[in-house]
């Protein structure tokens, strides 16, 4: 007789088969723990598009910004042991810590890293961290940080941002007297005994089972900037470094989802005290029309490295994580005991909002019966919505030639972002950046703008340049910004003042 089917497998399956009908991953891998135990997993596709080689349960992603929540369990690891205290000011522990303002210098806390509240425009100097490779260096931003002019006042709102963890991560360093990635392995890989996981430098081939990214091209994705032989130790690593297998990842929930979760020494592995300080909202954050619309959402706020707010009643701690050609995603519902992971090895935003709100609804709200399609549906009639998108049309486009630029051809700096050179090569006027080698390209002209194309397929976010007049006294300077306003803010173009300070070479 043949087995009656699980009902919960099949729900699962459901919204999985039609994510994947409706978007066509690389590959992904997906889990779902509930009442303390693993209940499904699913993995599908391949490392490398076209290669044959499967995603497994162990295989390693890129879980980018979800890394931040393992960066403040760390700390909270350090609270507990005494070593450190969230209201303790940074320059206690990092003397060489400044922001533009010396008030909020003397101010700033350890939580104020964590919190998203620093006054800091979204994205604030993420150009010293993306695209990689570049040759910026943590001591690079504690010195830039200074430079980055706030947009609104210390603690007022909320504006994400990833510098002040990378900041974190090197009070974790001072305060656990050792390197960030040897301390986070010390108080969360390890004590956890999720052995798959990485951070800092590692051996791709020793591992082999590593997911790799993917970009859309078109109708299909293809893989970019696969990964070289030798994984480097990344200077975003506390916000955005870690990548781990999908089992250990459901070790990561159950981990959060059980307040009397032990390490492998048998000892608890946090306090209830630094869970309830991490889990506590912070921030507030904006309720967004979907969240609104889908979810029945009242409330938003950002905690110590998560994202809560409410789904039809219930208390939801989640974050995203987004890296070029790789997205990921971790939601728990605590009062349902449950908890769900998903990591794709593609560029896939929407494709990670419908799981998200797909597996959510399967718990909170199972007598809704959207299903995924609907809400694929609803994602792609709002970015055809004639109003979705305010970019411009730069279709129109001519190189912009030498001549036409002759007295503003040089080398430029701006004060935390370095030197970039705006130079005549091989007939046209090319800027490139000196620390950041991706940031290269041919400077046009739309209309009476100029616009940098930039030579890597890989920048989707191109930028305009506006030179200002200078008098005769005054060094030659630009601004640039984004050309789509609503391109992802860590092409934080909108923070550059470039002076002239050479000729070119």
């Amino acid at each position: 007789m043949a087995a009656t089917p699980d009902p919960r497998q099949t729900a699962l399956d459901q919204i999985v088969d039609q994510v994947q009908a409706r978007y066509r991953l690389p590959g992904f891998a997906v889990g779902v723990v509930e009442n303390g135990e693993v209940a499904y997993l699913r993995t599908h596709g391949e490392l490398i598009a076209g290669s044959g080689d499967k995603v497994g349960a162990d295989s390693l992603f890129k879980i980018a910004s979800n890394t931040k929540s393992m960066t403040t369990a760390a700390l909270a690891r350090l609270v507990d042991a005494g070593k450190l205290r969230w209201d303790d000011p940074v320059v206690r522990y990092l003397p060489q810590f400044r922001m533009h303002d010396d008030w909020v210098t003397r101010q700033m806390q350890v939580r104020d890293l964590l919190i998203h509240n620093s006054g800091l425009r979204a994205g604030a100097g993420d150009l010293m961290l993306w695209p990689e490779p570049n040759s910026f260096t943590r001591d690079d931003i504690l010195h830039g940080l200074r430079y980055l002019k706030p947009v609104h006042s210390f603690r007022s709102s909320y504006d994400y941002d990833n510098l002040l963890y990378i900041v974190a991560g090197e009070v974790a360093a001072r305060a656990g007297g050792a390197a960030y990635e040897t301390v986070l392995r010390r108080e969360v890989f390890e004590p956890l005994g999720m052995k798959g996981c990485r951070i800092g430098a590692w051996d791709r081939d020793a591992v082999g089972d590593v997911a790799q990214p993917h970009a859309r091209r078109g109708d299909r994705y293809v893989p970019v900037r696969p990964d070289g032989a030798k994984i480097a130790a990344s200077t975003m690593d506390p916000a955005g470094g870690v990548r781990c297998g999908l089992n250990d990842m459901t070790v990561w929930l159950r981990a959060w989802l059980d307040p009397k979760t032990k390490g492998v020494d048998g000892k608890p592995w946090l306090s209830p005290e630094q869970r309830a300080a991490v889990w506590r909202p912070q921030m507030p954050m904006n309720v967004s029309r979907r969240q609104r619309e889908w979810s029945n959402t009242h409330f938003a706020a950002y905690g110590y490295g998560w994202r809560l707010s409410d789904a039809d009643g219930a208390f939801k701690v989640s974050h995203t994580g987004t890296l070029m050609g790789m997205y990921s995603l971790t939601t728990m519902l605590p009062e349902r005991n449950a908890g769900f992971v998903v990591m794709i090895n593609g560029d896939a935003g929407d494709a990670r909002s419908v799981f998200d709100q797909a597996l959510t609804d399967y718990f909170t709200a199972p007598q809704r019966k959207r299903g995924a399609g609907w809400y694929a549906d609803a994602i792609a009639a709002e970015a055809a919505a004639p109003s979705a998108s305010r970019a411009p049309d730069t279709s129109r486009r001519e190189p912009a030639a030498p001549a036409q630029l002759r007295d503003r051809l040089g080398v430029y700096r701006d004060p935390w972002f370095g030197e970039a050179e705006v130079c005549a090569r091989d007939g046209a006027v090319r800027f490139a950046s000196r620390k950041s080698p991706l940031l290269s390209g041919k400077i046009v002209k739309v209309g009476l703008r100029l616009v940098v194309d930039w030579d890597a397929e890989e920048v989707d976010t191109e930028a305009w340049i506006d030179f200002a007049a200078a008098a005769d006294s005054q060094a030659a300077t630009f601004l640039m910004s984004k050309v789509d306003p609503d391109a992802d803010f860590s092409y934080d173009f909108e923070d550059l003042a470039f002076a002239r300070i050479g000729d070119c070479r």
